[in-house]
């Protein structure tokens, strides 16, 4: 039973569950609801004492309906309601006990246990579980629990507990991003979040940018060997603070890791310049199932990585087409996550067209003089009124941190206020004459943004080439698809960038399309999200498969008119000002220019 209610606490639940559920709640107004599988024919009973085990929710009236209210969304799972069917199970055997008449083998005995609770596939036991056995079992009273981890071809039994421990069964989903490592812990009996944390990937201390690592452990096994540890330690440093409130990160049955290629393989210390250097050839795109301990994670069971599509097109991506489902949809969809690389799919049931390229790090604000990762002090909103620049600084609600830089999603605020301002042309050039906030420093033109903190022309000429290459890579892929932008039901933006970035700001300077806002979609962190999902799913490995062979690769690059669209992307919003008439709309607000 999961414990994460699927609908809001007023809804009425008669129209949800139907007249089955509605007759059936008893004299005491208290029901059970099985809300992982829907199906309220066969989930509901009557309460019982043990309030801990069951879904409490109180029957009232309002306005002559009847109306059912959630009183309690945490549950602990009882074993004859539990529907996860995840990467991992956790059972309690009570075994027999052997005797003259039934001389089976302590191994046959579970298996047999195992089969006889519906676990079906094939169950292997090695021989480090095997040598516990004896006396475990003996002293256990043949009252047991054992845990199972899937190894992408059958279950493998991976501990064994006295007692009945099944309900403590936890998982961990990872989005193991460049710059940033998420762990999340869940309870796989009821996929409730149990907690969540981060960490700067400890890489960085070898560049901000990939290139930069890729570069510092080339054919060295030394230096590859720290960049795998490092890798490692992020992960390990997010199971420890999750431990503080949750001390079973080390009981964990299942890991699954989204990242993109090179971030996988720096985790299984395989060498990424094959990432980068043609002919692009990677030298693992499906790893899949590796014991934790190989990886030296401290789990008892297995770690899944999810599969790459290409070196650009890794398993966040995929992992974020598990977690849209967008393979699933009769309409089309587009989804685009941009950060150091620019990784986007075009598509729904009947296909799926992907493609990715560089769009370089100045969306972390790499390449900027005052550019900084979204951290304390990072300047992440600007607006432009009266002639005065406002600036938002994260960490600052009480007024005492200063501005130390400027993140991706404050030089995309800027840049665009600056243009419906006036104060850069249509090539992003300063024009000095609208305001004497411009100024000459270093031998360019400047604007000083905040305090002591300075936006260069240089730092513009490099960020209009990063939102031109996310322009195109939209562009291109719906030419190639045959579809226009207007046919497009849903678009998507993923990953860290797309979640903080305002979408206005991103459409104002060409780095989005100029499209209805309704259809604009926050996806956040699509990565953890679809990796948390085949974590408490293991049906969702068909899907995937699906997925890896249904897509069909665009190589950017190789498109015949490639670098005409590219300089056509870089003037603001684009060359084509009839593809943005909404930016047209505000340049007539705020400047009162007409370019019709």
């Amino acid at each position: 039973m999961k414990a994460k209610a699927e609908i809001e606490d007023t809804k009425n639940l008669y129209d949800y569950w139907g007249e089955r559920l509605y007759r059936s709640v008893l004299d005491d107004s208290r029901i059970i609801i099985n809300l992982a599988s829907k199906e309220y024919s066969k989930c509901i009973e009557k309460y019982l004492s043990d309030k801990d085990k069951y879904i409490t929710v109180t029957f009232c009236e309002q306005s002559g309906d009847d109306l059912l209210f959630l009183q309690n969304k945490k549950c602990t799972n009882c074993r004859e309601m539990n529907t996860m069917r995840g990467l991992s199970r956790k059972l309690y055997l009570d075994l027999s006990v052997p005797t003259e008449e039934d001389q089976r083998s302590d191994q046959q005995r579970i298996l047999e246990a195992l089969s006889a609770e519906g676990v079906k596939e094939e169950v292997h036991i090695p021989v480090r579980m095997l040598r516990q056995l004896y006396p475990l079992l003996d002293r256990a009273g043949w009252k047991i629990t054992v845990s199972l981890s899937w190894n992408g071809e059958k279950w493998e039994l991976v501990d064994i507990e006295s007692g009945d421990t099944a309900r403590q069964h936890y998982g961990l989903a990872v989005d193991l991003g460049s710059t940033t490592v998420v762990v999340r812990l869940l309870d796989c009996n009821s996929g409730e979040i149990l907690g969540e944390e981060s960490c700067f990937n400890k890489q960085i201390q070898w560049g901000t940018d990939i290139l930069s690592r890729i570069f510092f452990c080339k054919d060295d096994r030394k230096k590859l060997e720290e960049i795998r540890l490092a890798t490692v330690e992020s992960i390990i440093e997010c199971m420890d603070k999750l431990d503080v409130k949750h001390p079973v990160s080390r009981k964990c049955l299942s890991m699954v890791v989204a990242g993109n290629t090179t971030m996988i393989h720096f985790l299984l210390g395989i060498d990424a310049f094959c990432v980068f250097y043609t002919p692009h050839a990677v030298h693992a795109d499906r790893p899949g199932f590796q014991p934790a301990k190989d990886l030296d994670i401290p789990l008892n069971g297995y770690v899944y990585c999810y599969p790459a599509k290409s070196n650009y097109l890794g398993g966040d991506i995929i992992s974020g087409m598990i977690e849209t489902e967008l393979y699933k949809k009769d309409g089309i969809s587009v989804f685009f996550d941009i950060g150091t690389n620019g990784e986007l799919v075009i598509g729904n049931k009947d296909f799926l067209l992907c493609g990715a390229g560089a769009a370089g790090p100045a969306l972390e604000g790499g390449v900027v003089h005052t550019g900084m990762r979204a951290d304390a002090g990072a300047v992440d909103s600007v607006r432009i009124r009266g002639g005065k620049i406002h600036v938002h600084v994260i960490g600052n609600s009480s007024g005492k941190i200063s501005p130390k830089g400027i993140c991706g999603s404050g030089i995309v605020d800027l840049i665009a206020e600056l243009f419906l301002e006036g104060w850069i042309d249509i090539r992003g050039k300063f024009s000095p004459e609208k305001t004497n906030l411009i100024q000459k420093r270093e031998g360019q033109l400047c604007i000083e943004y905040a305090p002591g903190l300075y936006f260069y022309q240089k730092d513009i000429d490099e960020f209009i080439l990063t939102k031109a290459a996310a322009h195109i890579m939209v562009e291109i892929m719906l030419r190639e698809s045959g579809l226009e932008l207007n046919q497009a039901d849903r678009f998507y933006v993923a990953g860290s960038f797309g979640k903080y970035v305002s979408v206005e700001s991103a459409i104002t300077i060409g780095m989005y399309p100029d499209m209805e806002r309704e259809k604009m979609i926050n996806a956040g962190n699509s990565s953890l999200e679809g990796a948390q999902k085949l974590l408490l799913n293991k049906e969702l490995l068909a899907d995937i498969d699906q997925i890896l062979e249904e897509m069909t690769y665009i190589q950017f690059a190789e498109v015949d008119d490639f670098l005409e669209q590219m300089v056509a992307a870089q003037a603001l919003p684009h060359t084509d000002y009839k593809k943005y008439p909404t930016v047209m709309e505000k340049l007539k607000k705020r400047q009162n220019i007409c370019f019709y």
